[in-house]
């Protein structure tokens, strides 16, 4: 017997939406929930901010960028959290981290001002804050995703360190993780952190599948969708839509 999408449940956790969350990063969320359902499974979202329980599961775990003052909010609390974040990142739990978040789940972050934030060292990275901007449309080349396509926005220049790797590598245009060395973002077992808004996700799906398809084989053994006729046409609707929007964003100059 099949088992019904009610007795599937994959939690998503939502970490600082409310002062992590700029440039559409809460759009990554919803493109999470919308998939997770088109596949047969019950999306619950957990929205966790500072001081809130965490949930009894957490299957995904999506941050997203902030300004400064919203990364030094936050940083109390994400330090509380950090040994079980670890956990759960040894333990194969998918993040995905965008800009502030990806900063922060690094080693440090030294602001421009000379503040040094102390990160939580999940990616073994570094970010130095400059007066000069990074900002535009991107096009980055992974050899696991294809070509992903969003939007960066910075003035913190991430380096990894070695045998750290990237999300992906520029040809030229764009200035990804610092501008010198044609990276952009880093890929750390099942965690992503990287610079790309827009929300990344609506138009990456090939991302979107790889956080729910190790969600999905860690919490019950295997990634099963089960389609209707329905849903599987939704599912073939939402990456036209997709790949339309990534061609359009592709185009568009820096």
């Amino acid at each position: 017997m099949e088992q019904s999408a009610s007795k599937r449940p994959i939690d998503i956790v939502s970490l600082y939406p409310k002062d992590m969350n700029i440039y559409g990063d809460s759009g990554n969320v919803l493109a999470i929930e919308r998939r997770l359902s088109l596949y047969g499974y019950e999306p619950r979202i957990h929205a966790v901010n500072q001081n809130d329980a965490w949930p009894d599961h957490a299957d995904i775990i999506l941050g997203g960028g902030g300004q400064d003052t919203g990364q030094k909010k936050i940083i109390e609390d994400l330090f509380r959290r950090a040994d079980m974040l670890h956990e759960l990142a040894d333990d194969g739990v998918p993040m995905l981290m965008i800009c502030g978040l990806y900063q922060l789940f690094g080693e440090y972050f030294e602001t421009v001002d000379g503040t040094k934030l102390e990160g939580i060292s999940i990616i073994r990275s570094y970010t130095v804050g400059r007066d000069v901007r990074m900002i535009g449309n991107l096009v980055e080349h992974s050899e696991l995703f294809g070509d992903i396509i969003g939007y960066e926005n910075h003035s913190g220049q991430t380096f990894l360190r070695e045998g750290v790797a990237p999300l992906g590598h520029m040809d030229g245009e764009g200035t990804g993780n610092n501008g010198e060395d044609h990276t952009e973002g880093a890929l750390v077992n099942h965690v992503i952190g990287t610079y790309m808004h827009g929300s990344l996700l609506p138009k990456n799906p090939k991302i979107s599948d790889f956080l729910i398809r190790a969600a999905a084989e860690r919490r019950y053994g295997e990634f099963a969708p089960q389609f209707t006729d329905e849903t599987r046409e939704q599912l073939a609707h939402l990456d036209e839509t997709a790949a339309r929007a990534r061609e359009v964003a592709a185009s568009r100059p820096r």
